[in-house]
């Protein structure tokens, strides 16, 4: 007779069923390695990650998210980022095609309504623009689960294990309300320290030139880099722990912030903070030289009216009134397609990052 099993989800217990029906479960994303199972005829429990022949290649540690605590340089975690990211493409892809998907359609509908000409608020395009906005929201709700997946797969992949997209999306769900409440106020904390500085610089700008204004300018403007430096510190991890730690919104951040500022004892290119600043700022570059080149011509623009223009308010008035919305632009639209595609490689990197850093914290490296 087949062993029987009984699983503890959540605090509930189902079963008893055979492994054939706990590798259902576990396809499904209803079973993972860390909850508690036991035989139906014994009552010790153990993980479900211990059961023979449900979790390959076994064995594994009880939190699926744990791999090996051995310690990466920088050269290695590019590297690996490029194998895990190899390795689950497709998986990757389905990910980014979630997000990027409603997203493209709001772009091409929104391009299609900004590019014609006297534009009439008839219902043709009062339709497009309420389907525009519909499939914006379609995307920043499917974030979350894009961020969540990004995690449990790159945390599976690196673990050497197989990860199926449609458990993949059941697992990923489970934590959309933890992320999409992070997401809330993280990139709510980005863009109200972005815009209020920038809101305040143009305040004195309007108000004319004068080495008082420019002084107080220049002021909120280092303000702005100091205030906004510290965001990216207190939440370099994040998503990390929210999804793989199983960490609530508050201790996810608070988390963060720990595990950013750990590694004192190390030399500094090899700390959390500056290791992530450096991943950052690859991915930065790679992304301002895939966007520079279509946009070269409006940038050439607006510097030169920044250089010549004396008079603020006439600066101001004349970029307002030279914007004009752009038409659907092919090289930019593949130029954007290859950057969405790649879009995985950051959260990869930071995945292994976090495992790396938290080896470090857990061995004593921390402060």
């Amino acid at each position: 007779m087949a062993e029987e099993w009984i699983v503890r989800v959540q605090g509930k217990e189902y079963g008893p069923v055979d492994v054939e029906t706990l590798r259902e479960w576990r396809d499904e994303g209803r079973v993972l390695p860390s909850n508690q199972a036991r035989r139906a005829d014994a009552d010790l429990w153990i993980t479900a990650a211990e059961i023979r022949g449900l979790f390959e290649p076994a064995p594994m540690a009880s939190d699926p998210a744990e791999i090996p605590p051995s310690r990466r340089s920088f050269a290695h975690i590019l590297a690996e980022t490029l194998r895990i990211y190899r390795k689950g493409f497709f998986q990757f892809f389905y990910l980014t095609v979630l997000v990027a998907l409603p997203s493209l359609c709001a772009q091409l509908s929104g391009s299609a309504v900004g590019a014609s000409p006297n534009i009439n608020m008839d219902l043709r395009t009062l339709i497009a623009a309420v389907f525009t906005f519909g499939m914006l929201l379609l995307s920043l709700a499917a974030w979350p689960v894009f961020i969540a997946g990004i995690q449990i797969l790159t945390a599976e992949l690196a673990a050497g294990r197989k990860a199926r997209i449609v458990g993949l999306f059941n697992q990923a769900l489970k934590f959309w309300p933890r992320v999409a409440l992070l997401c809330i106020f993280v990139y709510g904390a980005y863009f109200f320290w972005t815009l209020l500085p920038l809101g305040i610089i143009l305040m004195f700008a309007a108000s004319g030139p004068s080495l008082i204004s420019i002084f107080l300018a220049l002021l909120v403007l280092a303000f702005q880099v100091w205030i906004i430096g510290r965001l990216f510190v207190n939440f370099l991890f994040w998503q990390q722990f929210a999804v793989l730690a199983g960490s609530d919104a508050a201790s996810a951040l608070r988390q963060s912030k720990k595990l950013a500022r750990s590694g004192r004892d190390l030399p500094w290119f090899q700390r959390p903070l500056w290791r992530g600043i450096f991943l950052f700022a690859i991915w930065s570059a790679f992304v301002l030289a895939l966007t520079i080149g279509p946009e070269w011509s409006a940038i050439r623009h607006y510097f030169h009216e920044l250089t010549t223009s004396q008079d603020p308010q006439a600066l101001l008035q004349s970029l307002t009134t030279n914007y004009k919305p752009q038409a659907f632009n092919l090289p930019s639209f593949l130029l954007g397609l290859v950057q969405t595609l790649l879009r995985p490689l950051l959260g990869i990197a930071f995945v292994l990052l976090y495992f790396d850093s938290k080896a470090d914290f857990s061995g004593g490296g921390g402060d």
